[in-house]
């Protein structure tokens, strides 16, 4: 049941996370625009003057995007870092690989959070590689994954993830 909810939360997820404004009109048919946003029309949000690139009703994958929102992850990767150094110290004490994979799986949490699923990807691998009885992030793994098998798009390969998205203070 675990399972469904979560499924069905990143597939809601993936499907809302762009969606468009509202655009309010003036009674004369124009639209109103805030001052901080860039004007917009309805045919921006509409799929009816344009054209597909990919075609994967053939059951081709399109390459996987970047979404989600930025977060900051300093603090993260503060710990990943401090981790990082102390298992290079110590290259065989399994308490450096578990605190590592520790905080690989803390930030990966908190960019599954939000809706970094490439990014949060690539640090779930990295926790599984340092921790590899770490069943939740193999079940993480394996989500992200058939999300974007059943969305028709081509998850990142290991190692080819992108880092978490930027993140500027004055935007939030």
């Amino acid at each position: 049941m675990k399972f469904i909810i979560i499924t069905l939360f990143l597939l809601t997820s993936f499907a809302c996370g762009n969606a468009g404004k509202p655009i309010p009109q003036n009674t004369n048919g124009s639209a109103v625009t805030a001052s901080s946003e860039k004007p917009q029309t309805a045919i921006a949000h509409s799929l009816e003057n344009q054209t597909q690139k990919n075609d994967t009703s053939a059951g081709e994958k399109s390459k996987w995007t970047q979404s989600g929102d930025p977060i900051d992850t300093k603090e993260f990767d503060a710990a990943i870092a401090s981790a990082e150094v102390v298992l290079g110290k110590k290259p065989s004490d399994n308490e450096a690989k578990s605190a590592l994979a520790a905080a690989y799986f803390k930030r990966a949490e908190a960019l599954t959070g939000a809706r970094q699923y490439a990014s949060a990807l690539g640090d779930y691998r990295k926790a599984l590689k340092h921790d590899p009885s770490n069943e939740t992030a193999k079940e993480w793994i394996d989500q992200i994954t058939m999300i974007y098998k059943s969305l028709k798009r081509e998850a990142p390969q290991e190692g080819q993830e992108p880092p978490p998205l930027p993140f500027n203070k004055d935007e939030k």
